[in-house]
């Protein structure tokens, strides 16, 4: 069970290598029903495991690799005693059987997980909903590859992360599968199931498409008119995209926000109008699919690495877009902060704090001081280099400040890795608004 106030669930104690998860869904009854297999390694010596499982009823548990003596469900956790330890290294194969209605799990940030659609469900789990779906170790860090089969009426087509690589109808019922490679975060496994039509919006860099309700079709393909530029300038930017294809889906539903997912990221009908100014969404979610999602945070402290580059991202594409430039909308909302109280530090902002917008401007503006202070090259051969050298793993705020402490030295050498590290500092640590470097 997790001791981290950033990450209340999921253990630290075992790694979920691989979740083989078969669902059969219901979408008049909101009713699931599955069977998650789990490769579990135990990371110190065990005598029990701890999962994440919230709201739905477990109706058997059996492990391989070790004794079960017994299990039980309490609350969110489903906890299984071993009948003798197992140590470190030691793998264990655990299969649970379970059912029910699924619905958002509530946390301090609202309600995240599994939500039921007008004619259809969603699922959005950021930090702390995957468990609403599946059984699971439920933490930033803990990424594994999947399998998820998912069977349900005909009617719906079913988005899961991954690549699709069968679908099967018979009896009015359609089982679709996905097998994600790509070592994924709980938070970011999904499932989207709506009666929605497939656009093509570019196949390059990678094959790019949106899943909108028909009567959306053609306000989409109007927001979504340019994907192809957008993905190869952030591409440009960034580093390759770093998944195999990337899939946009917009609810017949209004969402309060757009959220990620592995490869994938959603939106409401709410956001598909341009006229609305929430074209600026595209880019921030895009743009998790390298920062927070190919590179993940270890914990929820350091989400300014995912929020600041996401908002950046925006800053970035709006001149493209006929909107400001980068600078000035970094001094604007420099400006906006300047406003504001001056009591959080990004590099610790406190868990209540995790998704405040001062992390996400502050953390862009972050960025943009640095990108002022390296200069134009060294700025974004450290992103890329940031992208490629931690691609599939977990980070940390330390991190990021030793590559770019190492770019600055060998960019300008010791004064500018001091003048670097000094900025890091007054950005990351202390909760004063620092002055934004001149423009060069």
């Amino acid at each position: 069970m997790s001791t981290d106030p950033y990450d209340p669930h999921g253990s630290g104690d075992i790694h979920v290598e691989h979740y083989d998860l078969d669902l059969s869904y219901r979408v008049a009854s909101n009713r699931l029903a599955g069977t998650a297999g789990l490769r579990v390694r135990a990371l110190t010596d065990l005598r029990a495991v701890v999962l994440d499982l919230a709201g739905l009823r477990v109706k058997a548990v059996s492990v391989a690799g070790a004794e079960l003596a017994r299990y039980s469900h309490r609350g969110d956790r489903l906890r299984l005693r071993l009948a003798a330890p197992v140590a470190a290294g030691d793998l264990l194969e655990v299969s649970v059987r379970y059912e029910g209605h699924p619905e958002p799990v509530p946390s301090a940030w609202g309600t995240v997980g599994w939500e039921e659609l007008t004619d259809g469900a969603l699922v959005a789990s950021q930090p702390i909903g995957a468990s609403s779906w599946f059984p699971c170790n439920d933490r930033p860090a803990d990424r594994a590859t999947y399998r998820t089969a998912v069977t349900t009426e005909s009617a719906y087509h079913v988005l899961a992360h991954g690549q699709l690589v069968a679908r099967t109808a018979r009896a009015g019922t359609t089982t679709w599968v996905y097998e994600e490679r790509h070592p994924t975060a709980a938070y970011l496994a999904t499932v989207q199931i709506g009666r929605y039509q497939e656009v093509t919006l570019a196949d390059r860099p990678v094959p790019q498409r949106a899943l909108v309700p028909a009567a959306l079709r053609k306000d989409a393909a109007r927001l979504l008119a340019r994907h192809g530029e957008l993905v190869a300038e952030l591409a440009r930017l960034f580093g390759p995209y770093p998944f195999d294809a990337y899939t946009l889906v917009f609810t017949d539903d209004d969402l309060e926000i757009p959220v990620e997912a592995q490869g994938i990221s959603v939106f409401g009908a709410n956001h598909v109008d341009p006229a609305d100014g929430d074209e600026r969404l595209v880019p921030h979610e895009l743009a998790h699919q390298w920062f927070g999602n190919s590179v993940s945070v270890a914990t929820w402290q350091h989400i300014w690495l995912n929020e600041g580059f996401a908002c950046y991202a925006e800053w970035l594409w709006s001149p493209h877009a006929g909107g400001p430039d980068t600078d000035a909308l970094a001094r604007t909302w420099h400006e906006r902060l300047a406003g504001l109280d001056e009591d959080l530090v990004l590099a610790d902002p406190g868990p209540e704090n995790i998704f405040d917008d001062r992390v996400y401007k502050r953390g862009a503006l972050a960025l943009h001081a640095l990108r002022l202070t390296l200069g134009e090259e060294a700025f974004f051969a450290l992103v890329r280099d940031w992208t490629d050298r931690f691609a599939g793993r977990s980070v940390t705020t330390a991190d990021f400040r030793a590559l770019a402490g190492e770019h600055a030295a060998r960019s300008g050498g010791e004064r500018r890795a001091e003048a670097v590290a000094d900025l890091l500092t007054a950005w990351l640590d202390r909760p004063e608004l620092p002055p934004l470097p001149a423009r060069a």
